[in-house]
């Protein structure tokens, strides 16, 4: 059962890895918002793992918290890109400083 384990949790560091990478290196706000969410998921991957191994249910009910919360910040993210893509006509962050008079 262990070598499962540190496969999935080896899975899911990639996972994290790609997602950071994602956030880092892309400047559209859709493809950032999908970068968090493979982060997100990648976390709950490991929560599932671990839950899994312990024999806990808890893990398994914070993944169901965690889809929860991901599921809002995505419907405000996507509101607020939309947002701005009707006032800017574009979605790439380095362009957008809503800060700027």
């Amino acid at each position: 059962m262990n070598q499962h384990i540190d496969a999935i949790v080896a899975l899911s560091a990639i996972l994290f890895s790609m997602g950071v990478l994602g956030v880092l290196t892309r400047k559209n706000a859709i493809t950032i918002f999908m970068s968090v969410e493979l982060m997100l998921n990648s976390v709950n991957l490991a929560l599932v793992a671990f839950s899994r191994l312990h024999n806990d249910i808890t893990g398994q009910m914070l993944v169901i918290f965690v889809m929860a919360i991901a599921a809002a910040e995505v419907a405000v993210g996507l509101a607020i890109v939309i947002s701005i893509f009707r006032n800017r006509q574009t979605a790439d962050v380095t362009e957008i400083n809503l800060l700027r008079w």
